[in-house]
């Protein structure tokens, strides 16, 4: 469960936004977009490999 506390003088604005982030970060939603579809695991490994190459394409131009 997500806690967040709102602090004194703090907009529901700015805790929502807090909240957002927080629930972002557990990963939940888009676990629940995977699990709307069956994916194989050859796709699933395919695209985890592609994946990786282009992270690994990023770095080498970053460090470039």
């Amino acid at each position: 469960m997500i806690v967040v506390n709102v602090k004194e003088n703090e907009s529901i604005d700015k805790a929502l936004k807090r909240f957002k982030k927080k629930f972002e970060k557990t990963g939940v939603l888009r676990e629940l977009r995977s699990r709307t579809h069956f994916t194989k695991s050859s796709v699933k490994r395919r695209d985890e490999i592609i994946k990786a190459a282009y992270r690994q394409k990023m770095r080498e131009a970053d460090n470039n």
